[in-house]
């Protein structure tokens, strides 16, 4: 599909300028900035898009491209250190400032773009600033200290983040590129659904036959929803591997759903299992890669009984996933393992079938209900893959379970009682390794801390924390701390993503 092209020069923010595209109806692709001239013109994308990065354009080693070959391809747009980088390859000069701009600043337009106030507030991240400008590029606008926007008739370049929240008409700008780029809106729910549909037929033949690994969540849900309905009688079978780390009742919940969706789905009861391998194990990563391996080995055990041919394994992974899957030098940092089906595709020989990699989660959602997915099972919040096992910090025993389970649904009955479920990305319970000094009942005593976490985002990559009514975390610390068995103090998390994660493991 024709769209924009956005070069990842290793940006934070580079994701968000996808969904931001996407979000104005916009396909839009990340891929590195060292991708081959040729293959770019093959995507004859209506724009290319220059992210920005954490390196300085004449420091040694810096990601560069040669943006006036990218001209002949496409118009440009430059955000932050694609900014530098079309300054500095066109005659202008970029060097390190006294006068760093970080955070919320003032752009003074001296001549606005269409829609656009004099004086916008927009954010900055960079202490590189380009001191003079290329002959052929006329100055926009400017902050009190550096030009902020610079243009030509083919290019666009902006110091500043257009694609953060806290830049103010930010989409206009965006749709000023769009215009200069004469392109065209293809990006909705519908065009989704076919384009995958597509790809699906074109991928699995007919007479072979499809796995899909359920873990009760959105994405894979709506995978096997969707396959179930691309695919012939009889060439999906799904399988949905119980943990015993899913929230109270929940496992029933989803089983009951997907029969609802007449999914062709075996559950595996696999709770005794995973909790006496468990035992002992208070890593993080250990506890990810541990339920990742009994996953894998649960999973291979009901295939197996099963005594058919499977071809494909289809899961449910998403763009981000596959955006930090590559970084900008080679292999990237692990801040967390991801937990999925890796694994099972060599061990049993089959090939991977992914039909929404390309897609956000709120893309996924709309997609779930195009399907006729019930809202109330699309809208949940996301859940991780290894469950309460990463959300009860230290070793696990089935006691702290059903501690976390009763905790976790009081909170979120607490909060879709108050309306505020659907306000929330994302809403939970960690019950800490930490025992506290307590008085219930006239008595001492020595029980666990449980930290409540809620926060807002719109795909998970940031987020910042829920600012509750001191009354509402008044009451649900009351009903937990009365209803709950084990626990005496409830706390709450006020850090955003970052510095932190969402998770706490």
């Amino acid at each position: 599909m024709r769209g924009f092209l956005i070069l990842d020069f290793g940006s934070q923010y580079t994701q968000v300028i996808a969904r931001r595209l996407r979000d104005l109806g916009f396909y839009s692709e990340i891929v590195s900035y060292k991708i081959e001239i040729d293959q770019i013109k093959v995507k004859n994308p209506f724009g290319i898009i220059l992210s920005g990065g954490p390196m300085s354009v004449y420091e040694a080693g810096a990601p560069l491209r040669d943006t006036k070959q990218l001209e002949k391809i496409s118009p440009i747009l430059g955000i932050c250190y694609g900014f530098q980088l079309i300054v500095s390859q066109n005659g202008g000069v970029v060097q390190s400032s006294q006068h760093r701009e970080y955070g919320k600043k003032i752009v003074h337009w001296k001549k606005p773009l269409r829609g656009l106030k004099k004086e916008q507030s927009v954010w900055m991240s960079h202490g590189d600033v380009a001191t003079k400008i290329p002959d052929r590029f006329t100055v926009l606008a400017e902050t009190d200290h550096h030009p902020a926007v610079i243009q030509d008739q083919n290019v666009l370049g902006l110091q500043f983040h257009p694609e953060v929240f806290h830049t103010e008409q930010g989409e206009e700008l965006f749709l000023e590129f769009a215009q200069m780029c004469k392109a065209e809106k293809n990006w909705n729910a519908t065009q989704m659904s076919q384009q995958i549909h597509q790809f699906v037929k074109d991928q699995v033949k007919a007479d072979e036959k499809v796995l899909c690994a359920l873990s009760g969540g959105v994405d894979s849900t709506v995978v096997a929803a969707l396959l179930h309905k691309i695919l012939k009688p009889g060439q999906l079978q799904c399988i949905f591997v119980d943990t015993g780390l899913l929230r109270d009742q929940e496992a029933d919940e989803v089983m009951k759903a997907y029969k609802t969706l007449n999914l062709p789905v075996i559950k595996a009861d696999a709770k005794d299992l995973f909790l006496n391998a468990l035992k002992n194990i208070s890593d993080p990563e250990k506890k990810r890669k541990l339920i990742g391996q009994l996953f894998i080995e649960t999973f291979d055990n009901e295939v197996k009984k099963l005594n058919q041919k499977f071809h494909w394994l289809a899961q449910g992974t998403l763009y981000p996933d596959v955006i930090e899957s590559v970084s900008l030098h080679g292999t990237s940092v692990t801040i967390k393992s991801h937990h999925n089906v890796g694994g099972l595709p060599e061990k049993m020989n089959l090939k991977v079938l992914e039909p929404v990699r390309y897609l956000f989660k709120d893309e996924v959602r709309s997609l779930g209900q195009t399907l006729g997915i019930p809202e109330s099972f699309i809208q949940r919040h996301p859940f991780p893959g290894p469950g309460l096992a990463i959300r009860i910090l230290g070793e696990i025993d089935l006691n702290k379970i059903q501690t976390l389970q009763k905790a976790d649904r009081i909170y979120i009955d607490f909060l879709k009682e108050k309306n505020l479920y659907h306000k929330i990305w994302q809403a939970f319970c960690v019950l800490l390794p930490v025992q506290t000094v307590g008085v219930q009942g006239d008595s001492r005593t020595y029980d666990n801390a449980l930290v409540l976490r809620a926060v807002t985002s719109r795909d998970g990559m940031t987020a910042d924390w829920y600012e509750f009514e001191m009354s509402d975390l008044k009451e649900v610390s009351s009903r937990i701390t009365n209803q709950v068995k084990g626990i005496n103090r409830v706390v709450y998390d006020v850090t955003s993503k970052p510095p932190a994660t969402i998770e706490w493991e």
